[in-house]
């Protein structure tokens, strides 16, 4: 797997809208929110061309999955839990995803169902509204990116070198956080 980073695309939130919408006229009310996450959500961030996307829901369940099936999604079988940060306290179930990979004619997406409230859920948000807010972070971040995309003898280690980096960043959004009394908006979709 090669990992290419490339600049941003004007064009990635309206492709977002128009899966989105997809989504949300297929899922109903199985979906609390359907959000632009990762670095495709924030303006000016150079990125893989790939589009994050999270689906929030009450509670698992197969009704939303077939839904997502019936729509030419695939399920990864081998993706169930996101990276913990260090000195998490809670649950291990505070991680747990589902997670599923686009139809084949619709342009690449990751595409990761979370439940509502759960540290995982708040964390893709937050990250994204810290970026958004602090582009000289988010430049700082996308040139790390660069780098490792560059750099790495072993391309599919990408995530397990950028994860602490994300780390670095979450930990300032969480103090962030707190002092603003952030509080995620409306749902982009």
């Amino acid at each position: 797997m090669t990992v290419k980073i490339v600049p941003y695309n004007e064009d990635w939130p309206a492709e977002f809208q128009e899966i989105a919408q997809v989504l949300r006229r297929s899922l109903g009310d199985s979906a609390q929110r359907i959000d632009h996450i990762g670095s495709t959500s924030v303006p000016g961030l150079a990125a893989k061309d790939v589009i994050d996307i999270q689906i929030t829901v009450a509670k698992y369940d197969g009704r939303l999955v077939e839904d997502l099936i019936r729509l030419g999604y695939t399920q990864s079988g081998d993706v169930w839990n996101d990276h913990v940060p260090p000195l998490f306290g809670g649950s291990e179930t505070e991680w747990e995803k589902l997670y599923f990979h686009a139809p084949q004619k619709q342009r690449r997406t990751h595409t990761h169902v979370r439940v509502m409230g759960r540290a995982n859920q708040r964390y893709a948000l937050l990250f994204r509204d810290y970026l958004r807010r602090h582009p000289a972070t988010a430049e700082a971040y996308a040139e790390l990116k660069r780098r490792l995309a560059n750099n790495l003898a072993e391309p599919d280690t990408y995530p397990d070198v950028k994860d602490p980096a994300v780390d670095l960043i979450y930990f300032a959004a969480e103090y962030w956080a707190n002092a603003t009394n952030w509080q995620p908006g409306p749902s982009d979709a």
